[in-house]
């Protein structure tokens, strides 16, 4: 077990800052079934990521299954501990949940509230981290509620919801039979289009960063 009294205050070593090296991109999702559709959705959304040039980690189904967050306590399962450095590592996240009853499941919120461990971080929650959300569901009304509620809870965080969001409807089939593509255009131009923006913000993110600290500099 690990403890956290107020957010996860290792500090990260040099070489795994923001802002050195590839463009660290963590994705996280899926549901407690292996393979599942918005697990699917999540590896091409990743792969996406990796052909614009970031190293991409990723989290999945069974891995999140963690206890639920527990305000109280400052004890944490190995589990927990790995996310949150994940988190703390990353530059950018692509998130992806099925649709339980018209939101995210509880095993994606439950992620979510971990979050609040990294309150007193010096890079507060998400602040500043582009975040791409993914929701599928079996219907348009289910992944449209829940693509909103994923987006309200990544602001909620100060993250930063990339303007697209995936919504995919899995009573149309629309993964290939190996998981590795999308057989509808449509659903395939949207995950990868996240993909494809997370690191295109998270660049942006460095280059105004970089500027700021020039200007600091001059100063």
């Amino acid at each position: 077990m690990t403890r956290i009294a107020d957010g996860l205050t290792d500090p990260l070593p040099p070489e795994v800052r923001p802002g050195k090296g590839p463009v660290r991109v963590l994705c996280i999702g899926g549901s407690t079934r292996p393979g599942s559709s918005s697990e699917t959705a999540l590896r091409i959304a990743a792969a996406s990521a990796e052909r614009a040039g970031a190293q991409v980690q990723l989290i999945t189904g069974r891995e999140l299954m963690l206890p639920i967050y527990d305000t109280e306590s400052p004890v944490r399962t190995p589990e927990a501990a790995r996310l949150l450095t994940a988190i703390c590592r990353a530059e950018a996240l692509i998130v992806s949940s099925p649709g339980y009853h018209g939101t995210m499941s509880g095993m994606m919120k439950n992620v979510l509230d971990y979050v609040e461990d990294l309150r007193s971080n010096e890079r507060t929650y998400l602040d500043g981290v582009a975040v791409g959300c993914i929701a599928v569901a079996y219907g348009w009304q289910a992944s449209v509620s829940t693509l909103h509620n994923l987006r309200v809870a990544v602001h909620a965080l100060r993250g930063w919801p990339t303007p697209l969001g995936a919504t995919i409807n899995a009573s149309d089939k629309p993964f290939t039979e190996d998981g590795t593509s999308c057989c509808d255009e449509s659903v395939q131009f949207q995950v990868d289009t996240v993909g494809a923006q997370v690191v295109e913000f998270a660049k942006m993110r460095r280059s105004a960063a970089a500027t700021i600290a020039q200007v600091s500099d001059a100063d």
